[in-house]
């Protein structure tokens, strides 16, 4: 790769706090690669990142069409940010139909820079538009940089000798270039990037070629007149620490590992490929070193089966899907609550019904999640609230199914499990252990061995098959209570039932009493759960500024409530509940308490904005 460094920039520079940008064109033109790069290298600058990919189900949806548009969002900023940004401050769309659909988002006066190359009859055709919109006023509100991208980098590209195809591939290198100069970023780690994936490889040409792209961008910036001055964003001053940038189910399947470790487990994984929770399986799949084994099954129930048999065996046992695989898991879920055996269900919800809206996000499986299983089968839910919270979320998960003998649903969404942010890696000496130990006393005729015999956890024994003298039935039918026999009594069969249910009751002892964001009581709680933490906490934050009384409080354990939840929601005249759904949460809060609780809810696909909570807080405050 060359060793060319960049000059200075000679134009003026103006600071900013934060900037949003969005890049976006066909699902094949390299979107979610660009907005990647542009993550790891703002991760590296110092800032702080949030990020929101967005692709169309499709794997190779019409090019050009309004339906194949691809696009990823990345805010970066020099102090702590929680959202991937509201408004775009800037849009690079490739095609009409990228523009189409993502320009209600950029703000006014926003930059917006198009490939003016690509809006050719054909195109438009494609995108079903009947003009062109880069001709005419209809975008004067906007900051227009038509720039001709094809041409610009098949000649910075021609001395590779590539065909016309795979020299306009690299036009979206040359469109990062152009974003790194806007912005001030480095092109160090894209480089090191380009040399990983294909100098490496045996491609040094393609490399190459686009490396000489990128150059070709920033210098465009540089060294045309249409841009007058770029911009500057601060290193955030972020806490102490070794960071590195982490997308949602990465950190799921660290800390997954990590708490297999921390129990002195081996990690099983049974699991049916189905977006977006297949990367779970695939890094996981990767650390085999770590003890880690992996199971691809040929459904969604042998996935399950799998994990039950081996929790049945001693592993630490994991299963993940998505709304559609919960769903058809549902019968073998309930046999884990019947055996009492620890497991971890891991659910990234995506867009429902049925197959839905497989890569756009939504929290609407929390009903199903709660009761989405014949009879009475409780089970804690726990749900993980950004990125990097997945690494503690998964260890917290293993935690209370370890602790108290059951399956432990932990429920992600899209939003988390696309989207990332920098995450501290911690001192791993610091992090606290998961002690297990299986019962092994041999049994007599004094003390026979009870398997149903319970702790001050009403936690049964976990005794290892082989161990002598251990020997116990396991089966869906119901249980006798200590025996763990067959029994078809009534009576028996409704103490068995409230014991698992009091069992999963008692895990309100085990988790943090809530405790709010701001004022101890007044006007207005917003209570969130789920990927609305991000937004829900920034736009309280906001609403306070503006001199409203709004306190915030994120719910982690969904089953059960923190002990003392009642209290503090009757601390405030109103409570409100933002959730991607169409009031899941608020209708269990209104049963349990029987409170007069107020929602928002929305179902697009889409995470909040900031604004529009911000929006909501004042009106709910004003209407109370």
């Amino acid at each position: 790769m060359s060793t060319e460094t960049l000059p200075k920039s000679s134009k003026s520079s103006e600071t900013l706090l934060s900037a949003t940008v969005r890049l976006c064109g066909d699902s094949g033109d390299g979107m979610q690669l660009l907005g990647g790069q542009l993550t790891n290298t703002s991760a590296v600058a110092g800032n702080d990142v949030a990020t929101f990919p967005d692709y169309p189900a499709e794997i190779r949806a019409p090019r050009g069409t309004q339906a194949g548009v691809s696009g990823f969002q990345v805010q970066f900023a020099s102090e702590e940010i929680f959202t991937p940004g509201d408004t775009l401050n800037a849009l690079v769309a490739m095609n009409p139909a990228a523009l189409i659909t993502n320009l209600a988002d950029l703000e006014k006066g926003g930059i917006l820079i198009v490939n003016n190359e690509s809006f050719e009859e054909k195109d438009l055709k494609l995108a079903k538009l009947n003009h062109n919109p880069l001709e005419g006023d209809e975008l004067n509100d906007y900051r227009l940089f038509k720039v001709p991208m094809t041409t610009l980098t098949r000649k910075a590209v021609e001395e590779y000798g590539l065909s016309t195809k795979d020299a306009d591939k690299c036009r979206n290198f040359f469109a990062m270039g152009l974003v790194y100069w806007l912005y001030g970023r480095e092109l160090d780690a894209t480089l090191r990037f380009l040399d990983e994936k294909f100098v490496r490889k045996g491609k040094p040409e393609v490399a190459g070629a686009n490396e000489r792209a990128l150059r070709a961008g920033w210098y465009y910036g540089e060294t045309t007149e249409a841009f007058v001055s770029h911009y500057h964003v601060d290193k955030a001053q972020l806490p102490p620490g070794t960071y590195r940038n982490v997308n949602g189910n990465q950190a799921l399947a660290w800390g997954l590992i990590t708490a297999a470790k921390l129990s002195n487990k081996e990690l099983f994984l049974g699991s049916y490929p189905i977006t977006p929770a297949s990367d779970i399986l695939h890094e996981l799949s990767r650390h085999k070193n770590f003890g880690v084994r992996t199971f691809q099954a040929e459904d969604e129930i042998a996935a399950i089966c799998s994990t039950i048999g081996a929790a049945f065996g001693g592993a630490m046992a994991i299963t993940t899907s998505s709304g559609p695989g919960i769903a058809l898991k549902g019968e073998a879920m309930g046999l884990g609550v019947m055996l009492e055996l620890p497991m971890i269900i891991i659910n990234v919800q995506r867009g429902g019904p049925s197959t839905g809206l497989p890569t756009k996000t939504e929290q609407a499986d929390l009903f199903q999640a709660l009761f989405g299983r014949n009879g009475e089968c409780p089970m804690p839910v726990i749900a993980t609230q950004g990125p990097a919270d997945c690494f503690d979320a998964a260890q917290d998960a293993w935690r209370i199914a370890a602790s108290y003998m059951t399956p432990v649903m932990l429920l992600s969404d899209g939003y988390i499990a696309n989207g990332s942010e920098p995450w501290r890696i911690p001192d791993a000496a610091s992090l606290p252990k998961i002690p297990i130990k299986h019962y092994d006393t041999p049994p007599s005729e004094e003390h026979p061995f009870l398997p149903y015999k319970r702790d001050e956890r009403l936690s049964r024994p976990w005794a290892l098959p082989g161990t002598k003298g251990l020997m116990h039935r396991v089966g869906g039918l119901e249980k006798q209570n200590e025996t763990g026999n067959v029994s078809y009594d009534p009576d028996n069969h409704e103490f068995m039932v409230r014991l698992r249910q009091e069992k999963t009751d008692k895990v309100a002892d085990s988790i943090p009493e809530a405790v709010v964001e701001g004022p101890e009581n007044g006007d207005l709680l917003v209570l969130s759960w789920g990927g609305t933490f991000g937004a829900c906490k920034t736009a309280c934050a906001r609403s306070r500024q503006a001199g409203l009384s709004v306190a915030h409080y994120h719910l982690r354990w969904l089953n059960p409530f923190p002990r003392n939840l009642e209290s503090v929601l009757r601390r405030y005249k109103t409570v409100l509940v933002p959730e991607l759904n169409m009031g899941q949460l608020r209708t269990v809060l209104r049963g349990k308490f029987l409170l007069d609780i107020k929602g928002y809810n929305k179902i697009k696909g889409k995470p909040f904005a900031v604004s529009e909570l911000v929006a909501v807080i004042k009106d709910t405050i004003e209407s109370a």
